[in-house]
């Protein structure tokens, strides 16, 4: 791959950053994966290549180039990554929230805002989401979508907490106290065996590459 880097690689493949200048893109890389997780890999690749399509046009979001059974290829977005950025202007998160409105109208829910390298603040201080695997792109909004949605909200303002809790509204401390049902069930039910699978039978972690996102990934 000409002028590439590696950013990350874990179970599920690797994610390079490719091309210089004007060229540069994203490329996800499934064919790299676990024999026994390539299923799930793909899977990944398809649903992040459907939430993209669905979010065709709006800035702040990458774009979607090219998508193959073990392939991703999207646009490049350059920004720090929040946890090296640590956003603290009440505009960014302001923004942020309106850019969340714009997937949740397009049927879409990011399902990964809880981790900070999925946020980018951008060279102009605007915010940026990536890593859309998780994402879905529902056919209607029904119950499900709009607990997701809600969740993704949440996962914005506990951000804002950490770096803006000053500017919290009052409505924006009653979402952060009142998690969803869904919340309330992952985190006494699945949340345990899923960190035990992923970080002690597997030596995954989910922030595994963010020391290396000094850009994005």
């Amino acid at each position: 791959m000409t002028d590439s880097r590696l950013l990350k690689k874990d179970l599920f493949g690797e994610v390079w950053h490719a091309g210089i200048g004007a060229q540069q893109r994203i490329v996800r890389d499934a064919g790299t994966a676990r024999r026994w997780l390539r299923w799930l890999a793909r899977q990944l690749l398809q649903r992040e290549a459907r939430a993209l399509a669905a979010l065709d046009g709006l800035q702040g979001i990458p774009k979607l180039i090219e998508i193959r059974s073990d392939r991703l290829v999207r646009s490049y977005l350059a920004g720090t990554p929040m946890h090296r950025g640590q956003p603290r202007d009440p505009r960014y998160y302001r923004e942020a929230a309106g850019l969340l409105r714009q997937l949740h109208r397009a049927n879409v829910v990011h399902n990964d805002l809880a981790k900070e390298p999925n946020l980018l603040v951008q060279a102009n201080s605007r915010p940026a989401f990536i890593d859309f695997q998780l994402a879905w792109h529902a056919n209607h909004r029904g119950r499900l979508f709009r607990l997701l949605a809600y969740e993704d909200l949440r996962h914005l303002l506990k951000h804002k907490r950490t770096y803006c809790a000053q500017h919290l509204t009052e409505r924006e401390r009653t979402i952060l106290a009142n998690p969803s049902p869904l919340s309330r069930a992952w985190m006494t039910t699945v949340k345990p065996v899923y960190l035990f699978i992923t970080r002690r039978l597997l030596g995954w972690a989910d922030r595994e590459g963010a020391a290396d996102r000094n850009e994005q990934a």
